[in-house]
This record gives C-alpha cells, sequence and structure tokens, in this order.
C-alpha cells in the first residue's frame, strides 16, 4: 500500500510542475475544489445503476430513467446556477449546493422506494447545477483577469482545471470500491464527508465578495427587467449558440465512450471487462498530457483552430473504428480499433475543453457569465440528449458494420463549419 509520505512526495512535484503555486489563493481553491467535486461524486455514480438493479430490484428501464433524470437535473439546470451565480456571487450558491450534495448522498444511502430514490438523485443532480456553473465561470473569470495582467494563457488555467476534474474522476471510483466492501451506503457516507469537507473550507476561505466581480442588480424590479433583457441578448447571441452547438456535438462524440465503445468492445471480446482498462487509459492521458497538450497550443493555435483540431482528433477516431470493422477483427486485436479511438477521443477532449471555456468569456456579456457558462452545459446537454437516442437507433438499426462509424465520424467534421469565424474567436490563449 502507497504510504502518506509517498503519495504527499508525489503532490508536491505535481504542482510544481502543474504551476499551481504560481496562482493567485482563489484559483488555487478553485481548482482544488473540482478535485474534491470529482473525488466525492465518483466515488459512488459508478456503482449507483449496479445498486439500483441489484439491491434494490428496479427493472433496467427504471434504473435508466433514474440515471436520466439525475443527469437532466444536473446538466439541464446549469443555466439556472449560473444565473444565481451572476445574481447573488458565487459563495452562496457553492454552499448551498454543497449542503444539498450532503443531503443527497446522505439520503441516496438510505432510501429504499423508488420515490425516494428518485428524490434523493434529482438533489445531487441539482446540487451540481449550482456549484459547477459558479465555479467554472469564476474560474474562467479569474483566468481571463490573470491573463491581462500578463499572468499567461487563460487556457493553462483552464487545462489545470480539467486536471484536476479528471483526476478527482481517477480517485473517486478507487475510494467507492474499497468501501463497497463495507456496503454501500458507505460508499454514499464518504461521498458525503468529502461534501462536507469541501463545505467546511469554503466557508472559512471562499470571500465574502470578490474584487472585480460585476454586481448585477440591485431592486427585484430591475433584476426580472435584467434578467430577461440578459436572456434575450443571449438567444441572439448568434456567436455564442454556434459555439454551444459545437460543444455539444464534442459532448456526443466523447459520450460514445458510454454507448458505442462498450458495444464495440463486447463484439470484439464477448465482455466489456476491458473497458476499465479503456477508462483509465483516458484519466491518465488528461492527467500526464493535458498541461504539455495546452501549453503547446497556446503558443501555435488560437481559441478557434484549437476547437477544430480537437473535433478532427475525434473524427479521425471513429474514422479508425469504421476503417476496422469490415475486417471484423475479435480477440485482443479486435480491442485496437477501440483503444484508438479512446486515445483520440481523449486528445480531442484536451483541446477542445480548455479552449471552449477560454472563449465563452470573450463572448458572453458582462455581468453574464455566469449564465452564459451554465448554458453552455444545458445546450450542449441537450444536444447529447437527442443525440444519444439517435445514435442508439443507428447502431440497433442493423445497418452494414462501418455506417453508423462513418456517421459518427462525419458529426465532428460539420462541427467545425458551426464554430464562429476566425476573426471572432480572439488572440492565442
Amino acid at each position: 500500500m502507497t504510504s502518506t509520505r509517498t503519495l504527499a512526495g508525489t503532490a508536491r512535484p505535481w504542482r510544481r510542475r502543474a504551476g499551481l503555486s504560481t496562482l493567485p489563493p482563489l484559483l488555487r481553491l478553485l481548482i482544488w475544489t473540482q478535485l474534491a467535486f470529482n473525488i466525492g461524486f465518483y466515488a459512488v455514480l459508478p456503482f449507483l445503476a449496479e445498486h439500483l438493479g441489484t439491491a434494490i430490484g428496479m427493472a433496467g428501464w427504471l434504473v435508466g430513467l433514474v440515471l436520466g433524470l439525475r443527469t437532466f437535473s444536473q446538466q439541464g439546470l446549469f443555466v439556472v446556477g449560473g444565473a444565481l451565480a451572476d445574481r447573488y456571487g458565487i459563495r452562496p450558491v457553492v454552499l448551498a449546493g454543497c449542503a444539498l450534495r450532503i443531503v443527497g448522498f446522505a439520503w441516496l444511502g438510505w432510501a429504499e422506494r423508488t420515490w425516494a430514490v428518485v428524490g434523493a438523485v434529482l438533489l445531487i443532480g441539482f446540487a451540481a447545477a449550482l456549484f459547477s456553473p459558479a465555479v467554472e465561470s469564476e474560474v474562467a473569470r479569474q483566468a481571463v483577469v490573470r491573463e491581462k495582467a500578463g499572468g499567461g494563457p487563460r487556457t493553462r488555467v483552464l487545462a489545470l482545471f480539467s486536471v484536476a476534474g479528471q483526476a478527482g474522476a481517477f480517485i473517486g471510483p478507487l475510494l467507492g470500491a474499497l468501501l463497497l466492501a463495507v456496503d454501500f451506503r458507505a460508499v454514499c457516507l464518504a461521498g458525503a464527508a468529502v461534501f462536507v469537507l469541501v463545505l467546511a473550507g469554503h466557508l472559512r476561505l471562499l470571500p465574502q465578495h470578490i474584487p472585480g466581480r460585476v454586481a448585477v442588480v440591485e431592486g427585484s424590479d430591475r433584476t426580472r427587467t435584467r434578467a430577461s433583457g440578459a436572456v434575450r441578448a443571449l438567444l441572439r447571441n448568434r456567436r455564442f449558440l454556434a459555439l454551444c452547438l459545437a460543444y455539444g456535438v464534442y459532448l456526443l462524440a466523447y459520450n460514445q465512450l458510454y454507448l458505442a465503445v462498450p458495444l464495440e468492445v463486447e463484439r470484439a471480446v464477448g465482455s466489456q471487462a476491458p473497458l476499465a482498462w479503456l477508462f483509465a487509459l483516458s484519466s491518465m492521458l488528461v492527467v500526464t498530457a493535458q498541461l504539455p497538450i495546452t501549453h503547446w497550443a497556446a503558443a501555435r493555435l488560437d481559441l478557434r483552430r484549437s476547437m477544430a483540431a480537437g473535433l478532427l482528433l475525434l473524427s479521425a477516431g471513429f474514422a479508425a473504428v469504421a476503417a476496422a470493422r469490415p475486417a471484423d477483427w475479435t480477440g485482443a486485436a479486435g480491442l485496437l480499433p477501440s483503444a484508438a479511438l479512446v486515445v483520440l477521443l481523449t486528445l480531442g477532449q484536451m483541446l477542445l475543453a480548455p479552449a471552449a471555456r477560454a472563449w465563452v468569456p470573450d463572448l458572453a456579456d458582462e455581468g453574464r457569465l455566469g449564465l452564459y457558462t451554465g448554458t453552455l452545459s444545458s445546450v450542449s446537454g441537450l444536444v447529447v440528449l437527442a443525440g444519444s437516442a439517435a445514435t442508439g437507433s443507428l447502431l440497433d438499426a442493423g445497418l452494414p458494420a462501418a455506417v453508423p462509424w462513418l456517421v459518427l465520424t462525419a458529426l465532428p467534421v460539420a462541427a467545425v463549419a458551426l464554430l464562429p469565424r476566425h476573426r471572432d474567436a480572439g488572440p492565442t490563449r
């Protein structure tokens, strides 16, 4: 077993290489927050479906519905959390989200009836809809402030944020697997405990008032007027909506890790057991390669070109599977196309995600970054919801083996055309 001393010794060089020590205290807090959020969340989520089906005895369709409701209550309501962060600041929204997540996890640990499970997962999802857009929008805002002060490209800060989240997604399931030897309730309590620590830390460390943050409103009538005006302005912002759609295509493509890739792996080897290794490969690629790739892209590509390159990498991944399908490889060789797809999807993600988040502040109205950040997630979530249903139908339609993969190949290429023109992309970040 790795000792605490070894883990601490490993963490110190990582902090130095990542440049965390050079960031302002608020940015460091928010990046560590993302790590903690994902540790707590992913300690529970990977084991939820089996718990619902085996321990509680839910039918498969009902398990799927519960998981879908959790996703909707999170991604679909990001816009609400972002708007609240604009109105009230990030501190109360983050603290409320943490408190709801604690209650949700504790409730889920004891929930045995369908209505209780649904209530718990809705609460868990809505909690993230509060704190995630608040944290993400403030990280983006602080990254822009730091860039304008000569502190380096904003994409590097957002890459650190992505690395922290991916590291949490890697550590969380390991923690959950250890506690699952006790029972699922222990897993839920561990997830809740992580958020108790986050809540306590933010009560102490998160500022009441963040310097430079624009006050949105004063007075209830003005609130309604300005809020409706902000939404109308957002809906007229074609460049931003185009970015949302392109980002949604990226998320739809990346979601194939959970839809198309498992089917392809099972076809090749007769089991989904290798998926765990492929997911671990994806996580480790992000943790080890995100910062070098972001550094390389910041020196050579503007935001539009970075996103376009990422989309083309996604397309290349699907093309690799389409090219291999007529040969109908099986066994170990049959895993090679899936492994290539996972690597290329992950590389595309590493170019796309920081660039998209870095672009939003350039397209958002002043004082409305939370609303725009939340809308990016909500709109792209709707694209994934509609696109996943269509993709599932395509995979089940009995078409020639390569056809679904060729359709998936074409989608990211088409999304490149959706990106705002180069003149709107801003300088190299």
